[in-house]
């Protein structure tokens, strides 16, 4: 961390004590479709929040639906619908959002909240809120939460732990990524002195999906097109809510496809295309390290990391591929 993030993730932590002190209400959101390291960030600072007196309401985007393998999280029955937090609340908290937009309609508070907070990992992250830490560096949103607990004063027991581990596992790909580093380390084991069981999280994270899985991994899997061409290799493929829906899936299955593709060892950039009930396209990207596709991302309307980014498409799924080969042969 940085002497200007440090004094960033100080300062956050003064609004949100002052906040806390004086018993406000504060909102808190992930980014729409919430993974583990959003949510894992959301519910583990409305706890310590609510522990130090705040009034607290966690919520993310519509649509307000948790796919099984979070939806066991410490707290996360207590997460309310947009529709029911306060349209000017004292605080407003956004975790692990790398724009405003992907807020969704709870972005309003960004202007309407007292005071807005923006806590994010993402390096594309401009930088917007009141009050702003993001650390493209840290691993994961978990780990600046991890610090702001610290800064609060709010002692890491089983039901915290539980949320940063997740949160740290998930984004880190269970410690593989090159995003780790030594205080990742550190602080998984700080969370495993708590007596969490981390293969239990593991598992309901990982290694948990429904047979229909199987058949939609088949089906995409078998219609990847390799380009060795482009770039410095691109390996893709598509799929969609409604197809995952013939296999009897929830749409939140397409995202575990791209850490699938991303295997392929001819292609630097693997991309799973995810079409949506709306007709847009969904764009998953990851790189092996030879190529930033948080920039590419950026350049295509989204954004995300050096390694995993990106973005929407309403464009058809010929062009919405021809503007990403594009992109990639100009890198």
């Amino acid at each position: 961390m940085t002497l200007s993030t440090s004094r960033a993730a100080r300062t956050v932590a003064s609004v949100l004590a002052e906040a806390a002190d004086s018993r406000a209400t504060v909102v808190l959101s992930g980014h729409v479709q919430p993974d583990a390291d959003a949510l894992g960030s959301t519910l583990s600072l409305a706890e310590g929040l609510r522990r130090r007196g705040a009034r607290v309401l966690a919520t993310f985007p519509d649509p307000f639906t948790l796919p099984s393998s979070l939806g066991w999280l410490p707290g996360a029955e207590g997460l309310v619908p947009s529709s029911s937090v306060p349209s000017s609340p004292d605080v407003f908290v956004s975790l692990d959002a790398a724009s405003p937009g992907r807020l969704g309609e709870l972005a309003v508070l960004l202007e309407n909240a007292g005071t807005s907070v923006v806590i994010d990992h993402h390096a594309s992250n401009p930088g917007f809120g009141d009050v702003c830490l993001v650390d493209g560096g840290a691993p994961a949103t978990v780990s600046l939460v991890a610090g702001l607990l610290d800064d609060l004063g709010v002692a890491l027991d089983p039901q915290l732990a539980t949320l940063l581990y997740a949160g740290l596992a998930a984004d880190t790909g269970s410690f593989r990524f090159g995003n780790t580093r030594p205080d990742t380390h550190e602080l998984a084991a700080r969370l495993l002195a708590t007596g969490i069981d981390h293969s239990d999280i593991s598992r309901r994270l990982f290694d948990t999906a429904p047979f229909g899985w199987l058949g939609l991994l088949s089906v995409v899997t078998g219609r990847a097109v390799l380009e060795p061409e482009v770039g410095a290799g691109l390996v893709w493929t598509w799929s969609s809510t409604a197809e995952a829906a013939e296999h009897g899936l929830p749409g939140e299955q397409l995202e575990a496809l791209v850490d699938v593709i991303r295997s392929t060892e001819e292609a630097d950039v693997a991309c799973v295309l995810k079409g949506q009930d709306d007709g847009s396209w969904s764009i998953s990207l990851r790189s092996r390290g030879g190529t930033d596709v948080a920039r590419v991302a950026m350049a295509l309307g989204g954004g995300g990391h050096v390694l995993a980014a990106g973005y929407s498409s309403y464009l058809d799924r010929e062009k919405t591929i021809d503007a990403l080969r594009q992109e990639l042969h100009d890198r």
